[in-house]
Protein backbone atom coordinates (compact mmCIF):
# COMPACT_ATOMS: atom_id res chain seq x y z
CA UNK A 1 0.00 0.00 0.00
CA UNK A 2 1.46 3.20 -1.13
CA UNK A 3 1.33 6.31 1.47
CA UNK A 4 2.83 9.18 -0.32
CA UNK A 5 2.66 11.50 2.00
CA UNK A 6 4.28 15.04 0.62
CA UNK A 7 5.46 16.24 -2.71
CA UNK A 8 7.48 19.34 -2.81
CA UNK A 9 8.78 21.64 -5.07
CA UNK A 10 12.52 22.27 -4.72
CA UNK A 11 13.31 24.12 -7.61
CA UNK A 12 14.27 22.13 -10.67
CA UNK A 13 11.99 19.36 -9.35
CA UNK A 14 9.63 18.05 -7.58
CA UNK A 15 10.27 15.43 -4.90
CA UNK A 16 7.78 12.84 -3.16
CA UNK A 17 8.31 11.03 -0.05
CA UNK A 18 6.30 8.15 1.63
CA UNK A 19 6.68 4.92 3.48
CA UNK A 20 5.22 1.75 2.02
CA UNK A 21 4.13 -1.29 3.28
CA UNK A 22 3.38 -4.66 1.42
CA UNK A 23 2.04 -7.75 2.74
CA UNK A 24 3.70 -11.41 1.90
CA UNK A 25 3.35 -12.35 -1.61
CA UNK A 26 4.20 -15.77 -2.56
CA UNK A 27 3.76 -15.46 -6.53
CA UNK A 28 3.37 -12.27 -8.64
CA UNK A 29 0.56 -10.82 -8.94
CA UNK A 30 -0.83 -10.79 -12.26
CA UNK A 31 0.63 -7.88 -14.87
CA UNK A 32 2.27 -6.24 -11.71
CA UNK A 33 5.20 -4.83 -13.40
CA UNK A 34 5.01 -1.25 -13.18
CA UNK A 35 6.74 1.73 -15.47
CA UNK A 36 7.51 5.26 -14.87
CA UNK A 37 8.15 7.50 -17.93
CA UNK A 38 9.55 10.08 -16.14
CA UNK A 39 9.62 9.81 -11.89
CA UNK A 40 12.47 8.32 -10.38
CA UNK A 41 12.40 6.12 -7.45
CA UNK A 42 14.51 5.30 -4.20
CA UNK A 43 13.45 2.54 -1.56
CA UNK A 44 15.19 2.51 1.88
CA UNK A 45 14.28 -0.74 2.94
CA UNK A 46 13.11 -0.31 7.20
CA UNK A 47 12.02 -4.02 7.36
CA UNK A 48 11.15 -7.25 6.03
CA UNK A 49 12.68 -8.71 2.73
CA UNK A 50 11.82 -9.36 -0.48
CA UNK A 51 12.74 -10.28 -4.31
CA UNK A 52 12.27 -7.47 -6.37
CA UNK A 53 12.96 -7.61 -10.71
CA UNK A 54 14.13 -4.34 -12.54
CA UNK A 55 14.58 -3.94 -16.19
CA UNK A 56 13.81 -2.40 -19.23
CA UNK A 57 11.95 -5.39 -21.57
CA UNK A 58 8.52 -5.60 -20.05
CA UNK A 59 6.55 -8.26 -21.33
CA UNK A 60 2.97 -7.59 -22.52
CA UNK A 61 3.16 -3.86 -22.30
CA UNK A 62 0.36 -1.81 -21.73
CA UNK A 63 -0.15 1.87 -21.04
CA UNK A 64 -1.74 3.01 -17.82
CA UNK A 65 -4.90 5.32 -17.84
CA UNK A 66 -4.33 8.61 -16.92
CA UNK A 67 -7.39 8.32 -14.89
CA UNK A 68 -5.69 6.08 -12.27
CA UNK A 69 -5.42 7.06 -8.93
CA UNK A 70 -1.76 6.58 -8.63
CA UNK A 71 -0.80 8.05 -12.48
CA UNK A 72 -2.44 11.06 -11.95
CA UNK A 73 -1.42 11.67 -7.86
CA UNK A 74 2.30 9.65 -7.34
CA UNK A 75 4.32 8.57 -9.79
CA UNK A 76 2.77 10.05 -13.50
CA UNK A 77 2.57 8.30 -16.81
CA UNK A 78 3.88 5.19 -17.64
CA UNK A 79 2.83 1.39 -18.38
CA UNK A 80 2.12 -2.21 -16.64
CA UNK A 81 3.48 -5.58 -17.79
CA UNK A 82 3.16 -9.27 -16.91
CA UNK A 83 7.03 -9.72 -16.72
CA UNK A 84 10.38 -8.71 -17.10
CA UNK A 85 12.78 -10.33 -19.85
CA UNK A 86 16.08 -10.77 -18.75
CA UNK A 87 15.81 -8.36 -15.45
CA UNK A 88 17.95 -8.05 -12.83
CA UNK A 89 16.98 -9.79 -9.48
CA UNK A 90 17.56 -7.99 -5.94
CA UNK A 91 17.01 -10.08 -3.01
CA UNK A 92 16.10 -6.43 -0.63
CA UNK A 93 15.98 -6.56 2.94
CA UNK A 94 16.09 -4.53 6.02
CA UNK A 95 19.12 -1.06 5.28
CA UNK A 96 19.39 -1.69 1.54
CA UNK A 97 18.58 1.30 -0.57
CA UNK A 98 17.70 0.51 -4.43
CA UNK A 99 17.06 3.04 -6.91
CA UNK A 100 14.71 2.62 -10.16
CA UNK A 101 15.75 4.89 -12.69
CA UNK A 102 12.54 6.72 -14.60
CA UNK A 103 11.40 4.32 -17.37
CA UNK A 104 12.84 1.20 -15.26
CA UNK A 105 10.11 -1.97 -15.29
CA UNK A 106 10.49 -3.00 -11.22
CA UNK A 107 8.36 -6.01 -10.14
CA UNK A 108 7.88 -7.61 -6.78
CA UNK A 109 8.42 -11.30 -7.25
CA UNK A 110 8.13 -12.37 -3.94
CA UNK A 111 7.75 -10.92 -0.40
CA UNK A 112 8.72 -13.30 2.48
CA UNK A 113 6.58 -11.47 5.39
CA UNK A 114 6.31 -8.35 4.39
CA UNK A 115 8.42 -5.15 3.51
CA UNK A 116 7.93 -1.38 4.44
CA UNK A 117 10.19 1.14 3.33
CA UNK A 118 10.95 4.95 2.35
CA UNK A 119 9.90 5.63 -0.92
CA UNK A 120 11.35 8.77 -2.60
CA UNK A 121 10.26 9.97 -5.88
CA UNK A 122 12.04 12.42 -8.18
CA UNK A 123 10.31 14.67 -10.68
CA UNK A 124 12.14 16.37 -12.36
CA UNK A 125 9.25 17.25 -14.72
CA UNK A 126 6.73 18.22 -12.48
CA UNK A 127 4.20 15.81 -13.99
CA UNK A 128 2.84 14.65 -10.34
CA UNK A 129 1.05 17.48 -8.04
CA UNK A 130 2.36 19.03 -5.30
CA UNK A 131 0.97 17.82 -1.69
CA UNK A 132 0.93 19.74 1.55
CA UNK A 133 0.27 18.65 5.28
CA UNK A 134 -3.38 19.06 4.46
CA UNK A 135 -3.83 17.17 1.28
CA UNK A 136 -1.62 14.28 2.91
CA UNK A 137 -3.91 14.26 5.78
CA UNK A 138 -7.12 14.30 3.89
CA UNK A 139 -5.55 11.31 1.69
CA UNK A 140 -5.05 9.40 4.87
CA UNK A 141 -8.01 9.84 6.06
CA UNK A 142 -9.68 8.86 3.13
CA UNK A 143 -10.70 5.10 2.40
CA UNK A 144 -8.22 3.03 0.90
CA UNK A 145 -9.90 1.48 -2.10
CA UNK A 146 -11.41 -1.91 -1.70
CA UNK A 147 -9.58 -1.96 1.70
CA UNK A 148 -13.14 -1.34 4.20
CA UNK A 149 -10.17 0.97 6.10
CA UNK A 150 -8.93 4.57 5.64
CA UNK A 151 -5.35 4.36 4.56
CA UNK A 152 -3.61 5.71 7.64
CA UNK A 153 -5.47 2.51 9.06
CA UNK A 154 -3.42 0.30 7.07
CA UNK A 155 0.27 -0.11 8.15
CA UNK A 156 0.45 -1.90 11.01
Amino acid sequence: MDQQTRAVDIGKANIGIGVVYRGKLTAPAPDSVAEHDQVSEVYHIIDGSATLVTGPDIADEKRRPSTLQTVREFNGPGNSGSTIRNGVTHELKAGDVIVIPAGTGHWFTKIDDHIRYVMVRIDPDKVVPLKDEAASQAYLKSPAQGKGKKWGELLP
